[in-house]
């Protein structure tokens, strides 16, 4: 089903300040602009996974698939909204194509050195449109697309589209249905932090809020905050890339807010999947949380959440330790139940056996006694006592 796009757009794209990049002779210029890689140790991430194996849904503008840095990495997708293919491919804004290259972009050129990486560079995208140049379809949109993606089986989904609007039933069953589903819904907390009030789908139960920081790892400035929050990642200044404009020769862009935040967080939850494809979402959730570096008020807060997301730390952080109730009196590997019992019923007869022989052998030897001291008596009963 598709949503005819209102012209009054309900939604607050969560990147603001956004600025169209142009081409360069050397592109690998981008790379160096993209400051949040060394931030978040990528190269080191990258060593160990590069989320093979996962799909990330961007729920956007769509996503201009055969840019150079996203070939191959964008699959056919869905529109929610009338106005575009039907496959979540173009992008008349590249909102959505600058979060689909921080989730999954691999460069281009030689040796990919060029243009922009993502943080999963090998996952891949399933762009879904509920923005058309008309406008957008609203919280129902969004409802449609969840559950479109969760359709489709991928891992992840990556909202990066909020309101600033009176909570939507349908869109809250949608984020239930899909965190039953076993499917993680990161959101972008929103770019309105005089309001402490998370936008939809991220205030939603089920969903992770995501706020941003600034290059020194505080929060940013344009980051909302609240209870809802989760987790922080980069968010200002954040290069990535952008739609396809030949009259202008520029195919990247340049945004700050909580939505590029969102989107890295997504990768890097891809990451972790890719390397511990047996966790559940809610597992994979715990290690993105467990590990995150501590910002702010110790513990939990409104501002950070649990903290700064940590790629490195996720990927090789070992594994939870289960409760000291659960670990208690649970049976060893190999041991089924039914084998357990069987082996202490088999015990416990061979331990009254031993104590029916006992208890038969000391009997004897009281018994022998009490006969030799008989005997002993009947001997020497007529005789005086030595003297």
């Amino acid at each position: 089903m598709r949503f005819t796009a209102r012209l009054t757009a309900a939604s607050l794209l969560a990147a603001v300040a956004t600025v169209a990049v142009g081409a360069p002779a050397h592109a690998d210029r981008y790379r160096d602009d993209q400051w949040y890689l060394p931030f978040l140790k990528i190269a080191e991430a990258h060593a160990i996974s590069q989320g093979e194996g996962v799909t990330v849904a961007v729920i956007d503008t769509g996503v201009e698939g055969k840019h150079p840095d996203l070939n191959g990495n964008v699959l056919r997708g869905f529109d929610t909204v009338i106005g575009g293919n039907g496959d979540g491919w173009g992008d008349h804004d590249g909102h959505g194509t600058g979060m689909a290259g921080l989730v999954a972009a691999h460069g281009h050129g030689t040796g990919a050195r060029d243009g922009v990486l993502g943080i999963a560079p090998k996952a891949k995208v399933l762009p879904i449109r509920t923005v058309s140049p008309k406008g957008d379809g609203g919280g129902d949109a969004i409802a449609i697309a969840i559950d479109e993606a969760v359709k489709r089986n991928v891992k992840i989904i990556s909202v990066s589209q909020s309101a600033h609007s009176a909570d939507s039933a349908t869109e809250i069953q949608a984020v239930a249905r899909a965190h039953a589903a076993g499917v993680l819904v990161f959101a972008a907390a929103g770019n309105q932090p005089n309001d402490r009030y998370v936008a939809p789908p991220g205030r939603y139960p089920g969903a992770v809020a995501v706020g941003a920081v600034d290059k020194q790892g505080n929060i940013a400035a344009v980051s909302t905050r609240g209870p809802e929050v989760q987790l922080v990642a980069p968010g200002v200044d954040i290069t990535s890339t952008s739609r396809i404009n030949k009259d202008k020769g520029t195919q990247y862009r340049r945004g700050t807010g909580t939505s590029p935040a969102t989107a890295i967080t997504a990768g890097v939850a891809a990451l972790v999947w890719s390397k511990y494809p047996q966790l559940t979402a809610d597992e994979v959730l715990e290690r993105l949380t467990r590990t995150a570096v501590d910002k702010g008020t110790p513990g939990r807060d409104e501002d950070y959440g649990f903290g700064l997301i940590d790629p490195v730390a996720a990927l090789t952080a070992p594994a939870a330790q289960p409760s000291p109730s659960a670990a208690a009196g649970t049976p060893e590997p190999g041991d089924s139940p039914a084998r357990k019992s069987d082996r202490d019923a088999n015990a416990g007869s061979f331990s009254l056996l031993l104590l029916v022989i006992g208890g038969v052998v000391l009997a004897l030897m009281v018994l022998a006694v009490v006969i030799g001291l008989r005997v002993a008596r009947r001997r020497g009963g007529g005789e005086p006592p030595a003297r």
